[in-house]
């Protein structure tokens, strides 16, 4: 375990990544479990709100993010610098993170359905990290062997054609699959070459003469909404909680 840990983390100069994820995974857990307690009522927690005004966590987030960013840019990727500089960051990204949703609506959506887009982001962030962390590089860079890494065209070539795969995969509404595309190849081909979804920029331009492709389109997106759109809801209402009705 120690020889694993030395050799995968410490070497190679991933333990500030380590301790940035683990933080921040934390530090959305706990804010979590906090927010509900206040909606709850429960414990000693109450909103911040000075002269009236609620300050979201989102706030100490930013400014944590910030001191986190450049205590690193200071200090280098090594040392008892890094470390406190990758905790500092991993908490300011929780916390930011946990109000996405706010951000991107410019509304106070916390509790409401459109509130677990937040929920969505964090769990998609902490795999993006975790496959970092397990030595998956964008774009299937980690796949070529060590000649094969230095020969420019062979990696221009490898980067240009995993960039395609997810790029075809988010035109065609599989914004999720692009995403974990780009550091698993065979995902984002595996979205490519899939039907794309019946809203999508392909779909519009692609299937607007060929109404049998978008019937199958209509029923797989059906199909697909009907078994997994549900449990995933399900899932992030139980991480963060039900929204109000």
């Amino acid at each position: 375990m120690g020889h694993w840990w030395y050799r995968n983390i410490v070497e190679p100069g991933k333990l500030p990544l380590l301790l940035a994820l683990a933080s921040f995974v934390l530090t959305f857990l706990v804010t979590r479990v906090i927010t509900r307690l206040i909606r709850a009522g429960r414990g000693p927690f109450r909103n911040i709100t000075p002269g009236g005004v609620h300050v979201h966590h989102v706030v100490p987030g930013v400014i944590l993010m910030v001191l986190g960013g450049f205590i690193a840019l200071a200090g280098g990727r090594r040392g008892f610098g890094a470390g406190v500089a990758a905790v500092l960051f991993g908490i300011g990204v929780g916390l930011v993170l946990d109000e996405f949703a706010l951000i991107l609506h410019l509304d106070d959506v916390y509790w409401t359905e459109e509130g677990t887009k937040s929920v969505e982001i964090v769990i998609l962030t902490a795999a993006l990290v975790a496959l970092i962390l397990a030595g998956f590089l964008p774009f299937g860079v980690n796949e070529l062997g060590a000649e094969e890494a230095t020969d420019r065209f062979t990696v221009a070539r490898t980067v240009a054609v995993n960039f395609l795969f997810a790029l075809v995969a988010l035109t065609k509404g599989k914004g999720r699959i692009a995403v974990i595309g780009i550091f698993v190849p065979f995902v984002a081909l595996f979205g490519a070459i899939r039907l794309a979804r019946p809203n999508s920029p392909w779909a519009r331009r692609c299937y607007r003469k060929r109404p049998r492709a978008r019937a199958r389109a209509r029923v797989r997106a059906y199909r697909h909404d009907r078994r997994w759109s549900a449990l995933r809801r399900k899932v992030e209402h139980i991480i963060g909680g039900a929204p109000s009705r």
